[in-house]
């Protein structure tokens, strides 16, 4: 893969996917929304042997400006690029969003709504020219409804329902839809929650879903034990589910 669109560029995973594609000399187009730090993120690709490295910012939860995104990264590259991450997300207070349901809105469609929105439009650009990849970071909270983080993994769920219908929509087009479904990973976005020995890091994520995206596989949990563990948690039965701390 040559020509790569980061899209959440400065989170702990999107960059050690990136260092990996910049070693193998990729061109990436990084999208964020703090202007120092994905300028500091392309310098340092750069360093580490990007062929170019595009930047533009953005606030991805504005729906309003994701067709600027993909105009943008299209003339970045003087065509679709050849693979897009998506791989950003907030974590929300689950108690605050039972309380507030304007924040419980915002934080849906930071994790859900927004990244479906990207999802499509990309899709679409894809289509047209009859290849790509998009891989999406979604979460194994996606697989089933807890009550300890119901909102964060609903709008994952929303992410990963999405991407099976639309990876069977393109499938005829030749473009690949890659689901990413990480388990515990110990990034800032999880610096409040305390450490276990299933949590993994962010270079091991990083370099599994560039493998992923180089393999156009359906869907890749990460690290690869969380795809037993959460069989035995869906086989769980919701009489007893509910009951659970979980």
């Amino acid at each position: 893969m040559k020509n790569i669109v980061i899209i959440g560029a400065t989170s702990a995973i999107a960059i050690e996917t990136a260092k990996y594609f910049a070693k193998e000399g990729a061109k990436l187009f990084l999208i964020a929304r703090n202007h120092d730090k994905v300028m500091a993120a392309a310098n340092d690709l750069l360093v580490r042997g990007a062929a170019q490295v595009g930047t533009d910012t953005c606030d991805l939860s504005n729906i309003q400006d994701h067709q600027q995104i993909v105009t943008n990264s299209n003339d970045f590259f003087g065509s679709v690029p050849e693979a897009v991450l998506i791989a950003y997300g907030t974590l929300p207070e689950q108690k605050r969003c039972e309380s507030d349901s304007n924040y419980a809105i915002q934080e849906f469609t930071t994790n859900g709504t927004s990244v479906i929105s990207l999802m499509m439009l990309f899709g679409e650009e894809m289509r047209k020219v009859g290849s790509g990849t998009i891989a999406v970071i979604s979460s194994v909270a996606g697989d089933r409804g807890r009550g300890s983080n119901y909102l964060y993994g609903s709008a994952k769920g929303a992410v990963s329902l999405f991407s099976q219908g639309l990876r069977n929509s393109l499938f005829k087009s030749g473009v690949k839809v890659v689901t990413i479904k990480p388990g515990f990973v110990d990034t800032p976005m999880t610096k409040d929650v305390p450490k276990n020995p299933l949590f993994a890091t962010a270079e091991e994520v990083g370099v599994s879903i560039a493998h992923a995206m180089k393999s156009g596989k359906n869907v890749v949990y990460v690290p690869f034990f969380w795809k037993y563990i959460m069989m035995i948690i869906k086989s769980i039965p919701e009489a007893i589910f509910k009951k659970l701390s979980l």
